[in-house]
Protein backbone atom coordinates (compact mmCIF):
# COMPACT_ATOMS: atom_id res chain seq x y z
CA UNK A 1 0.00 0.00 0.00
CA UNK A 2 1.26 3.39 -1.06
CA UNK A 3 0.93 6.33 1.54
CA UNK A 4 1.87 9.05 -0.14
CA UNK A 5 0.49 8.86 -3.51
CA UNK A 6 1.23 12.50 -4.33
CA UNK A 7 5.17 12.38 -4.15
CA UNK A 8 5.76 9.62 -6.71
CA UNK A 9 9.88 9.77 -6.76
CA UNK A 10 12.34 10.73 -4.01
CA UNK A 11 12.67 14.51 -3.57
CA UNK A 12 15.41 15.91 -5.27
CA UNK A 13 17.77 19.10 -4.97
CA UNK A 14 16.63 22.17 -7.52
CA UNK A 15 18.52 24.75 -6.28
CA UNK A 16 17.31 28.35 -4.82
CA UNK A 17 15.60 29.50 -7.55
CA UNK A 18 13.48 26.89 -7.83
CA UNK A 19 9.61 27.01 -7.41
CA UNK A 20 8.75 23.33 -6.87
CA UNK A 21 7.44 23.39 -3.06
CA UNK A 22 8.33 19.51 -3.28
CA UNK A 23 12.38 19.94 -3.95
CA UNK A 24 15.16 21.03 -2.16
CA UNK A 25 16.32 24.82 -2.89
CA UNK A 26 19.24 24.43 -0.32
CA UNK A 27 19.75 20.73 0.65
CA UNK A 28 22.20 19.37 -1.76
CA UNK A 29 23.17 15.75 -0.39
CA UNK A 30 26.22 15.10 -2.42
CA UNK A 31 28.21 19.27 -2.40
CA UNK A 32 31.33 19.34 -0.78
CA UNK A 33 31.31 21.89 2.68
CA UNK A 34 34.04 22.36 4.85
CA UNK A 35 35.63 19.16 3.45
CA UNK A 36 32.86 16.83 3.65
CA UNK A 37 29.11 16.17 1.94
CA UNK A 38 26.56 17.96 3.06
CA UNK A 39 24.62 14.91 3.75
CA UNK A 40 27.50 13.86 6.11
CA UNK A 41 27.74 17.34 7.61
CA UNK A 42 24.01 17.70 8.50
CA UNK A 43 22.94 13.80 9.41
CA UNK A 44 19.43 14.58 8.94
CA UNK A 45 16.97 12.44 11.04
CA UNK A 46 12.79 11.74 11.42
CA UNK A 47 11.33 11.51 14.39
CA UNK A 48 9.07 8.45 14.69
CA UNK A 49 6.32 9.85 17.20
CA UNK A 50 5.57 13.17 16.23
CA UNK A 51 5.63 11.92 12.30
CA UNK A 52 3.83 8.84 12.42
CA UNK A 53 2.52 8.19 16.20
CA UNK A 54 0.51 11.33 16.50
CA UNK A 55 -2.57 12.25 14.93
CA UNK A 56 -3.01 15.89 16.13
CA UNK A 57 -4.49 15.58 19.57
CA UNK A 58 -3.60 18.14 21.79
CA UNK A 59 -5.03 18.61 25.70
CA UNK A 60 -8.12 20.80 24.03
CA UNK A 61 -8.80 18.70 21.21
CA UNK A 62 -9.06 14.97 19.12
CA UNK A 63 -6.90 14.47 16.64
CA UNK A 64 -6.68 16.76 13.44
CA UNK A 65 -4.27 14.71 10.74
CA UNK A 66 -5.28 12.51 7.83
CA UNK A 67 -3.10 9.20 9.81
CA UNK A 68 -4.78 6.40 7.94
CA UNK A 69 -2.04 4.00 9.87
CA UNK A 70 -2.91 5.60 13.60
CA UNK A 71 -5.17 2.82 15.22
CA UNK A 72 -7.96 5.37 15.44
CA UNK A 73 -8.36 5.40 11.81
CA UNK A 74 -6.63 1.88 10.90
CA UNK A 75 -8.78 -0.22 8.87
CA UNK A 76 -7.91 -3.11 11.59
CA UNK A 77 -8.63 -3.21 15.34
CA UNK A 78 -4.92 -5.16 15.88
CA UNK A 79 -2.66 -2.79 17.46
CA UNK A 80 0.61 -5.08 16.05
CA UNK A 81 -1.37 -4.79 12.97
CA UNK A 82 -1.67 -1.33 12.78
CA UNK A 83 1.46 -1.00 13.51
CA UNK A 84 3.32 -2.71 10.66
CA UNK A 85 0.99 -0.57 8.78
CA UNK A 86 2.93 2.51 10.06
CA UNK A 87 5.68 1.30 10.11
CA UNK A 88 5.48 0.87 6.24
CA UNK A 89 3.71 4.27 6.21
CA UNK A 90 7.36 5.50 7.79
CA UNK A 91 9.71 4.09 5.73
CA UNK A 92 7.81 5.42 2.61
CA UNK A 93 8.18 9.01 3.71
CA UNK A 94 12.21 8.36 5.28
CA UNK A 95 12.45 6.80 1.72
CA UNK A 96 10.79 9.66 -0.64
CA UNK A 97 12.43 12.67 1.29
CA UNK A 98 15.87 10.89 1.06
CA UNK A 99 17.15 11.04 5.15
CA UNK A 100 19.66 8.79 6.30
CA UNK A 101 18.28 8.44 9.53
CA UNK A 102 15.46 8.33 11.45
CA UNK A 103 14.76 8.15 15.69
CA UNK A 104 12.02 6.36 17.68
CA UNK A 105 10.61 5.72 21.30
CA UNK A 106 9.34 2.10 21.73
CA UNK A 107 6.30 2.79 22.52
CA UNK A 108 6.29 4.62 19.19
CA UNK A 109 6.78 0.93 16.90
CA UNK A 110 5.60 -1.18 19.40
CA UNK A 111 2.45 -1.17 21.20
CA UNK A 112 2.55 -1.97 25.15
CA UNK A 113 1.12 -4.86 26.48
CA UNK A 114 -0.75 -6.15 29.27
CA UNK A 115 2.54 -7.73 30.73
CA UNK A 116 6.13 -6.51 30.23
CA UNK A 117 7.08 -9.94 28.97
CA UNK A 118 4.41 -8.96 26.36
CA UNK A 119 5.48 -5.58 25.36
CA UNK A 120 9.05 -6.95 24.90
CA UNK A 121 7.62 -9.34 22.75
CA UNK A 122 5.83 -6.65 20.57
CA UNK A 123 9.13 -4.72 20.36
CA UNK A 124 11.58 -7.65 19.28
CA UNK A 125 8.47 -8.14 16.64
CA UNK A 126 8.71 -4.77 15.01
CA UNK A 127 12.40 -4.83 15.62
CA UNK A 128 13.40 -7.50 13.32
CA UNK A 129 10.47 -5.70 10.73
CA UNK A 130 12.20 -2.75 10.68
CA UNK A 131 15.71 -4.28 10.35
CA UNK A 132 14.03 -5.52 6.86
CA UNK A 133 12.97 -1.97 6.01
CA UNK A 134 16.48 -0.60 7.17
CA UNK A 135 17.99 -3.15 4.74
CA UNK A 136 15.57 -2.47 1.79
CA UNK A 137 15.88 1.28 2.01
CA UNK A 138 19.29 2.06 3.50
CA UNK A 139 17.88 4.55 6.35
CA UNK A 140 19.71 3.62 9.57
CA UNK A 141 19.02 4.36 13.28
CA UNK A 142 20.36 7.55 14.83
CA UNK A 143 19.06 6.49 18.08
CA UNK A 144 16.47 4.79 19.72
CA UNK A 145 14.98 5.67 23.43
CA UNK A 146 12.23 4.17 25.73
CA UNK A 147 9.11 6.06 26.66
CA UNK A 148 9.33 6.42 30.37
CA UNK A 149 7.01 8.75 30.90
CA UNK A 150 3.23 8.35 28.97
CA UNK A 151 1.69 5.16 31.32
CA UNK A 152 0.29 5.89 34.54
CA UNK A 153 3.20 4.00 36.29
CA UNK A 154 5.29 6.89 36.15
CA UNK A 155 3.13 9.99 37.35
CA UNK A 156 6.19 10.20 39.67
CA UNK A 157 8.99 9.69 37.50
CA UNK A 158 10.51 6.48 36.32
CA UNK A 159 14.73 6.83 37.81
CA UNK A 160 13.33 9.35 40.33
CA UNK A 161 10.72 7.36 41.67
CA UNK A 162 9.62 6.71 45.30
CA UNK A 163 8.62 3.38 44.65
CA UNK A 164 11.59 0.94 43.94
CA UNK A 165 8.73 -1.52 41.77
CA UNK A 166 8.98 1.30 39.24
CA UNK A 167 12.39 2.00 39.20
CA UNK A 168 13.01 -1.72 38.38
CA UNK A 169 10.21 -1.81 35.54
CA UNK A 170 11.61 1.38 33.70
CA UNK A 171 15.39 0.05 34.29
CA UNK A 172 14.16 -3.26 32.33
CA UNK A 173 12.18 -1.35 29.61
CA UNK A 174 15.58 0.80 28.95
CA UNK A 175 17.88 -2.60 28.85
CA UNK A 176 15.14 -4.05 26.30
CA UNK A 177 15.12 -0.90 24.69
CA UNK A 178 19.14 -0.17 24.38
CA UNK A 179 19.35 -4.10 23.37
CA UNK A 180 16.83 -3.07 20.22
CA UNK A 181 18.82 0.04 18.70
CA UNK A 182 22.08 -2.31 19.78
CA UNK A 183 20.55 -4.73 17.11
CA UNK A 184 19.22 -2.05 14.50
CA UNK A 185 22.89 -0.73 14.72
CA UNK A 186 21.73 2.60 16.36
CA UNK A 187 24.55 5.28 16.51
CA UNK A 188 23.07 6.71 19.97
CA UNK A 189 20.98 5.83 22.78
CA UNK A 190 18.95 8.70 24.46
CA UNK A 191 17.66 9.34 27.83
CA UNK A 192 14.72 11.49 27.80
CA UNK A 193 13.69 12.37 31.85
CA UNK A 194 10.41 13.43 30.66
CA UNK A 195 8.73 13.15 34.65
CA UNK A 196 12.24 13.06 35.96
CA UNK A 197 11.79 16.18 38.41
CA UNK A 198 9.56 17.38 40.71
CA UNK A 199 6.42 19.46 41.56
CA UNK A 200 6.74 20.06 45.11
CA UNK A 201 9.28 20.08 48.13
CA UNK A 202 6.48 19.04 50.23
CA UNK A 203 6.59 15.44 49.05
CA UNK A 204 10.31 15.14 47.33
CA UNK A 205 13.10 13.64 48.79
CA UNK A 206 15.59 15.74 46.22
CA UNK A 207 18.91 14.32 46.98
CA UNK A 208 17.31 10.88 47.24
CA UNK A 209 15.52 11.40 43.62
CA UNK A 210 18.94 12.59 42.31
CA UNK A 211 21.14 9.48 43.62
CA UNK A 212 18.65 7.05 42.28
CA UNK A 213 18.94 8.98 38.71
CA UNK A 214 22.40 8.73 38.80
CA UNK A 215 22.53 5.11 39.61
CA UNK A 216 19.93 4.53 36.27
CA UNK A 217 22.60 6.17 34.32
CA UNK A 218 25.29 3.98 35.74
CA UNK A 219 23.23 1.35 34.93
CA UNK A 220 22.84 2.29 31.60
CA UNK A 221 26.20 2.71 30.78
CA UNK A 222 27.22 -0.87 32.74
CA UNK A 223 24.50 -2.54 30.11
CA UNK A 224 26.03 -0.59 27.07
CA UNK A 225 29.38 -2.17 27.94
CA UNK A 226 28.26 -5.61 28.44
CA UNK A 227 26.03 -5.84 25.15
CA UNK A 228 28.52 -4.26 23.45
CA UNK A 229 26.96 -1.40 21.85
CA UNK A 230 29.65 1.23 20.72
CA UNK A 231 27.35 4.39 19.99
CA UNK A 232 27.08 7.11 22.48
CA UNK A 233 24.83 7.64 25.48
CA UNK A 234 22.74 11.00 25.60
CA UNK A 235 20.63 12.89 28.08
CA UNK A 236 18.93 15.64 26.73
CA UNK A 237 18.05 18.79 28.85
CA UNK A 238 14.62 20.06 29.25
CA UNK A 239 13.84 22.95 32.15
CA UNK A 240 10.20 21.74 32.90
CA UNK A 241 7.27 20.64 31.08
CA UNK A 242 5.76 18.17 32.22
CA UNK A 243 6.98 18.44 35.56
CA UNK A 244 7.64 22.07 37.26
CA UNK A 245 11.50 21.41 38.29
CA UNK A 246 13.57 19.07 35.89
CA UNK A 247 16.48 17.54 37.48
CA UNK A 248 18.33 17.75 34.11
CA UNK A 249 17.42 21.61 33.58
CA UNK A 250 19.85 22.75 30.72
CA UNK A 251 23.63 21.55 29.11
CA UNK A 252 25.74 22.78 32.58
CA UNK A 253 23.03 21.13 34.67
CA UNK A 254 23.98 18.16 33.34
CA UNK A 255 27.31 18.40 32.87
CA UNK A 256 27.25 19.42 36.84
CA UNK A 257 25.32 15.86 37.45
CA UNK A 258 27.74 13.91 35.33
CA UNK A 259 30.30 15.19 37.15
CA UNK A 260 29.64 14.83 40.46
CA UNK A 261 28.72 11.12 39.47
CA UNK A 262 31.42 10.20 37.61
CA UNK A 263 29.75 9.74 34.14
CA UNK A 264 31.35 12.63 32.22
CA UNK A 265 33.36 10.72 30.39
CA UNK A 266 30.41 8.17 29.66
CA UNK A 267 27.48 10.25 28.68
CA UNK A 268 26.87 13.40 26.36
CA UNK A 269 24.17 15.29 25.81
CA UNK A 270 21.26 15.38 22.73
CA UNK A 271 20.54 19.48 22.64
CA UNK A 272 16.65 20.35 21.24
CA UNK A 273 16.31 23.99 20.47
CA UNK A 274 12.89 24.49 21.72
CA UNK A 275 14.52 23.30 25.24
CA UNK A 276 17.35 25.94 25.11
CA UNK A 277 14.57 28.26 24.73
CA UNK A 278 12.56 27.42 27.38
CA UNK A 279 15.47 27.40 29.94
CA UNK A 280 16.04 31.00 28.74
CA UNK A 281 19.30 30.20 26.57
CA UNK A 282 20.06 30.75 22.85
CA UNK A 283 20.22 27.05 21.04
CA UNK A 284 24.10 28.66 19.91
CA UNK A 285 24.57 28.84 23.57
CA UNK A 286 23.89 25.74 24.49
CA UNK A 287 25.62 23.98 21.55
CA UNK A 288 28.76 25.93 22.82
CA UNK A 289 28.55 24.85 26.66
CA UNK A 290 27.92 21.20 25.57
CA UNK A 291 31.79 21.77 23.14
CA UNK A 292 33.52 23.46 26.00
CA UNK A 293 32.72 20.54 28.66
CA UNK A 294 33.46 17.96 25.81
CA UNK A 295 30.28 16.22 26.34
CA UNK A 296 28.31 17.67 22.92
CA UNK A 297 26.47 14.75 21.16
CA UNK A 298 23.39 15.47 19.13
CA UNK A 299 20.52 17.68 17.94
CA UNK A 300 16.55 17.88 18.19
CA UNK A 301 16.48 20.84 15.34
CA UNK A 302 13.09 22.58 15.82
CA UNK A 303 11.85 25.69 16.91
CA UNK A 304 9.82 27.21 19.88
CA UNK A 305 7.53 30.11 19.97
CA UNK A 306 8.72 33.62 21.99
CA UNK A 307 4.87 34.18 23.09
CA UNK A 308 4.55 30.56 24.48
CA UNK A 309 5.70 29.30 27.12
CA UNK A 310 5.75 25.36 26.61
CA UNK A 311 7.24 23.20 24.16
CA UNK A 312 5.68 24.00 20.60
CA UNK A 313 8.12 22.18 18.65
CA UNK A 314 7.69 23.74 15.68
CA UNK A 315 10.11 23.26 12.06
CA UNK A 316 12.95 25.43 12.26
CA UNK A 317 12.64 28.27 9.54
CA UNK A 318 14.51 31.17 11.26
CA UNK A 319 17.78 30.83 8.89
CA UNK A 320 19.98 33.60 11.42
CA UNK A 321 18.78 31.30 14.64
CA UNK A 322 20.02 27.56 12.76
CA UNK A 323 23.21 29.75 11.38
CA UNK A 324 24.45 30.74 14.81
CA UNK A 325 23.80 27.06 16.05
CA UNK A 326 25.84 25.55 12.86
CA UNK A 327 28.54 28.25 13.73
CA UNK A 328 29.32 26.08 17.30
CA UNK A 329 28.90 23.44 15.70
CA UNK A 330 31.73 23.53 13.53
CA UNK A 331 33.96 25.10 15.67
CA UNK A 332 33.33 22.11 17.99
CA UNK A 333 34.62 19.55 15.23
CA UNK A 334 31.06 18.93 13.51
CA UNK A 335 28.80 15.82 14.15
CA UNK A 336 30.38 12.60 14.80
CA UNK A 337 27.73 9.91 15.99
CA UNK A 338 24.93 12.18 16.44
CA UNK A 339 22.73 14.21 13.66
CA UNK A 340 19.75 16.97 13.31
CA UNK A 341 16.57 15.14 14.15
CA UNK A 342 13.50 17.05 13.55
CA UNK A 343 11.62 16.95 16.90
CA UNK A 344 8.85 18.75 15.02
CA UNK A 345 5.70 18.46 14.15
CA UNK A 346 3.10 19.83 12.12
CA UNK A 347 0.12 22.40 13.20
CA UNK A 348 -2.82 20.71 13.50
CA UNK A 349 -4.35 22.78 10.59
CA UNK A 350 -1.43 20.98 8.36
CA UNK A 351 -3.89 17.90 8.03
CA UNK A 352 -2.96 16.42 4.77
CA UNK A 353 0.02 13.96 4.62
CA UNK A 354 1.56 15.90 1.72
CA UNK A 355 2.04 18.35 4.58
CA UNK A 356 4.71 16.27 6.62
CA UNK A 357 6.96 16.37 3.09
CA UNK A 358 6.70 20.15 3.19
CA UNK A 359 7.44 20.83 6.80
CA UNK A 360 10.26 18.26 6.44
CA UNK A 361 11.75 20.36 3.34
CA UNK A 362 11.71 23.27 4.61
CA UNK A 363 13.44 22.25 7.97
CA UNK A 364 16.25 20.95 5.88
CA UNK A 365 16.44 23.63 3.43
CA UNK A 366 17.03 25.74 6.70
CA UNK A 367 19.60 23.64 8.28
CA UNK A 368 21.55 24.17 4.74
CA UNK A 369 21.73 26.92 4.32
CA UNK A 370 22.70 27.74 7.72
CA UNK A 371 25.30 25.11 7.54
CA UNK A 372 26.56 27.26 4.05
CA UNK A 373 26.73 30.27 6.17
CA UNK A 374 28.63 29.50 9.28
CA UNK A 375 30.73 27.60 7.35
CA UNK A 376 31.94 30.41 5.24
CA UNK A 377 31.97 32.48 8.50
CA UNK A 378 34.83 30.00 9.54
CA UNK A 379 36.22 30.10 5.99
CA UNK A 380 36.76 33.70 6.10
CA UNK A 381 38.01 34.60 9.36
CA UNK A 382 36.41 37.38 10.04
CA UNK A 383 34.39 36.78 13.09
CA UNK A 384 36.80 34.77 14.46
CA UNK A 385 39.93 37.27 14.39
CA UNK A 386 37.80 39.87 15.45
CA UNK A 387 36.91 37.90 18.28
CA UNK A 388 40.64 37.08 19.18
CA UNK A 389 41.97 40.79 18.67
CA UNK A 390 38.78 41.20 21.43
CA UNK A 391 40.90 39.01 23.63
CA UNK A 392 44.41 40.08 22.71
CA UNK A 393 45.56 41.30 25.92
CA UNK A 394 45.80 37.62 27.66
CA UNK A 395 48.54 37.19 24.91
CA UNK A 396 50.45 40.02 26.47
CA UNK A 397 52.55 39.55 29.66
CA UNK A 398 49.86 40.89 32.26
CA UNK A 399 47.66 38.46 30.82
CA UNK A 400 49.91 35.20 30.97
CA UNK A 401 51.18 36.12 34.34
CA UNK A 402 47.75 36.19 35.26
CA UNK A 403 47.48 32.90 34.24
CA UNK A 404 49.86 31.41 35.45
CA UNK A 405 51.52 32.47 38.97
CA UNK A 406 50.23 36.29 39.88
CA UNK A 407 48.63 36.53 42.84
CA UNK A 408 45.80 38.41 44.26
CA UNK A 409 48.57 40.52 45.99
CA UNK A 410 50.31 40.97 43.17
CA UNK A 411 47.56 42.92 41.06
CA UNK A 412 46.65 45.03 43.97
CA UNK A 413 50.11 46.36 43.86
CA UNK A 414 49.67 46.96 40.28
CA UNK A 415 46.50 48.75 40.36
CA UNK A 416 48.06 51.02 43.22
CA UNK A 417 50.43 52.41 40.78
CA UNK A 418 48.83 52.40 37.29
CA UNK A 419 45.68 54.19 35.96
CA UNK A 420 42.32 53.23 34.63
CA UNK A 421 41.86 50.61 32.06
CA UNK A 422 41.23 51.21 28.54
CA UNK A 423 37.66 50.38 27.14
CA UNK A 424 37.32 48.65 23.48
CA UNK A 425 34.06 48.66 21.95
CA UNK A 426 32.93 44.52 21.66
CA UNK A 427 31.48 45.83 18.30
CA UNK A 428 28.46 43.49 18.95
CA UNK A 429 26.15 45.50 15.58
CA UNK A 430 28.85 45.02 13.44
CA UNK A 431 29.33 41.30 14.12
CA UNK A 432 25.62 40.94 13.32
CA UNK A 433 25.50 42.98 10.22
CA UNK A 434 28.60 40.56 9.28
CA UNK A 435 26.67 37.18 9.98
CA UNK A 436 23.83 38.52 7.78
CA UNK A 437 26.28 39.52 5.13
CA UNK A 438 27.33 35.24 5.53
CA UNK A 439 23.61 34.39 5.40
CA UNK A 440 22.34 37.08 2.38
CA UNK A 441 25.59 35.85 -0.08
CA UNK A 442 24.62 31.95 0.63
CA UNK A 443 24.51 30.36 -3.03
Amino acid sequence: MEFFTEVSERIAYEGAESDNPLAFRWYDADRVVAGRRMEDHLRFAVCYWHSFAWDGLDIFGAGTLDRPWHPTFAATADPMAAAKQKMEAAFEFFEKLGVPFYCFHDRDIAPEGEKFAESAAHLDEMIELAAGHQQRTGVQLLWGTANLFSNARFQAGAATNPDPEVFAYAAGQVAHCLEATHRLGGQNYVLWGGREGYETLLNTDMKREVDQLARFMSMVVEHKHRIGFTGAILIEPKPFEPTKHQYDYDVAAVHAFLQKYGLADEIKVNIEVNHATLAGHDFAHEIATAVNAGIFGSIDANAGDDRLGWDVDRFPVSVEQMTLGMLEILRGGGLTTGGLNFDSKLRRQSIDRTDLFYAHIGGMDTMARALLAASSIIETGDLDALRQARYAGWSGELGTSIMADATLADLHSRAMTTGEPNRVSGHQEMLENLVAKHIERTR
